[in-house]
């Protein structure tokens, strides 16, 4: 056995039934893995999840202040958020978040810890602890892997450009988070939330339930308590999905705000990070540390001008007041009890000074489809195989053909349940420079924007658009995959324009969120509007844990 053959087998040994421990973290062994007896005892205990925990629900904003204060020091935070990450997110019935905690944060925090008592604030996110999605790469002692376990032990050799700017506003950088592996972009037959590396991640609403994808972890994260603030990352769905379904708020802004160097990549049409919290301050605080322009990514340079240096300071609980909103019904239908509180939504709306216009809705919605995954399969292959090549030889993959290869070779780890149709589709597509490539991208921009949601915002002079983000979330089902009920993602990805998704109710306990969607650049708008739904509804449910839904 190789050496790279013995360091996969002990992570995969390391990671049955779910990421490394906590307590490996912190310099002892990992969980061990209970049978199914010590699981199910005939009266189950309290979740520990539902126990009381210093830090829950507070925000970025409000554990800023306690630090101000001196009422916390950044190492008591981490040392508090990876308790609660080892008492909640490990063993048989933790929600599996986190991929693997940062072996530096405690020196992180130390460090930060000084440089507070000296006077000395990187920026508004000073010693606040967050997570990041692990296909986001840092050049520290963790390791970037999208989830899979062709690429563990991959250290890339500078941080992604957005973690630059993180770290520069004082963000401490607790882990990262388990993902669907690849970003959910490898098999039509997917289950959301698993990945070869880091196993099933859990919905904290119901365990047995699904927390969407592919950014699981990250909505899973601050939804649970395991840390202040996440960010994740979408080509279609895998910010706002996750974040409805699991009860948080998630922003996938225009494409170019925020910098996708050093981002595992999809397609470079519609990649972006996006912030998630539990509060629309916290998306906002998150989302003004993470702008910036990238000299290596030629679209944030239409960002220049338009990024906000404060979109925390649009934030008013009258933010509502003239604005048009258009009511996409096309995107409707999702479930019958989410269509009748949505009409109890738009009543209030109108009561905070909104004009709706209803229906507005959006049209080729239902035609975008073939030409985005056309252009994924061709840009998957391009961008993939760039990253790739860009790594330190360290015996991974260094192209999609190596990294298909590699499955087969370790199919019993990384294809128990679905395959690897995407990878094989993407891989037997040429240059971007064909034409089949050309005419899909074409078709998806004059679908999407030209034809789709560009009317609304122009001779229809609508701020944003609205509907129900998603159906509840489904349970997970590993011999079927993924079961959604619909979705109102696509238009804004394939457009590159911003999403916000916002708590709105719940289904048999079980959130979902209302979505608003901006023309380019909007972000600030979006998130006024966002928070003074907020404030009006407090529609957030903090997560009971369940094992499954109960009756009644």
């Amino acid at each position: 056995m190789s050496e790279r053959d013995e360091q996969l087998e002990l992570t995969r040994r390391q990671l049955v039934g779910g990421a490394v421990g906590a307590a490996a973290w912190a310099g002892g062994a990992p969980l061990a893995a209970q049978s199914p007896a010590a699981d199910a005892p005939s009266a189950p205990a309290p979740h520990p999840g539902t126990a009381a925990f210093e830090l829950a629900g507070l925000g970025l904003a409000e554990l800023a202040r306690g630090l101000a204060a001196g009422r916390f020091t950044s190492r008591r935070l981490v040392e508090l958020y990876v308790e609660r990450i080892e008492a909640v997110d490990r063993g048989p019935r933790g929600t599996n978040a986190i991929a693997e905690l940062n072996p530096d944060a405690l020196a992180l925090a130390a460090e930060l810890d000084a440089e507070r008592r000296a006077g000395k604030l990187r920026g508004p996110l000073h010693g606040l602890p967050i997570v990041i999605k692990d296909n986001i790469d840092t050049a520290d002692r963790q390791t970037t892997t999208a989830g899979s376990l062709a690429l563990v032990g991959s250290t890339p050799p500078r941080d992604a450009f957005v973690v630059q700017r993180l770290r520069a506003a004082g963000a401490l950088l607790l882990g990262k988070t388990n993902l669907s592996e690849w970003a959910n972009f490898r098999s039509t037959r997917s289950t959301s939330g698993w990945s070869g590396r880091g196993g099933q991640v859990r919905n904290p609403h119901a365990l047995d339930r699904n927390p969407c994808g592919s950014s699981s972890g990250s909505g899973v994260a601050p939804a649970a308590d395991l840390a202040a603030a996440a960010v994740g990352t979408e080509t279609d769905g895998s910010v706002t999905c996750p974040a409805s379904m699991c009860g948080i708020v998630g922003l996938k802004p225009t494409v170019g705000l925020v910098a996708r160097t050093g981002v595992i990549p999809i397609s470079h049409s519609q990649d972006t990070a996006g912030p998630m919290g539990r509060t629309v301050e916290d998306v906002a605080i998150l989302l003004g540390a993470m702008t910036g322009t990238d000299l290596r990514d030629p679209a944030t340079a239409e960002s220049a001008g338009r990024a906000a240096s404060d979109y925390a300071a649009a934030l008013a609980p009258a933010g509502l007041a003239g604005a048009r909103l258009g009511v996409a019904r096309n995107f409707f239908g999702w479930h019958p009890e989410i269509d009748r509180q949505m009409e109890e939504v738009l009543a209030l709306l109108k009561r905070l000074g909104a004009e709706l216009v209803d229906p507005a809705e959006i049209a080729h919605a239902s035609e975008t489809g073939k030409p985005e995954l056309e252009v994924l399969l061709y840009e998957f292959k391009h961008d993939l195989n760039a990253y790739l090549a860009a790594l330190p030889a360290r015996g991974q993959p260094r192209t999609l053909a190596e990294l298909i290869e590699f499955n087969r070779r370790h199919a019993r780890e990384e294809m128990p349940w679905f395959g690897q149709e995407l990878f094989e589709q993407a891989e037997a597509k040429g240059p971007l420079t064909e034409p089949g490539y050309r005419e899909a991208l074409e078709s998806c921009r004059r679908l999407a924007r030209t034809e789709g949601l560009d009317p609304h915002f122009g001779a229809g002079r609508l701020d944003a658009l609205i509907c129900p983000t998603m159906g509840p979330a489904y349970p997970t089902d590993w011999i079927h995959g993924d079961h959604y009920t619909g979705s109102a993602t696509s238009p804004s990805a394939i457009a590159g324009y911003p999403h916000l998704t916002v708590p709105a109710g719940t289904v048999h306990g079980l959130p979902w969120g209302l979505s608003l969607l901006g023309p380019a650049w909007s972000e600030a708008k979006l998130l006024r509007y966002g928070f003074a739904f907020e404030q009006a509804t407090r529609a957030r449910r903090a997560p009971a844990f369940h094992a499954t839904l109960p009756l009644g």
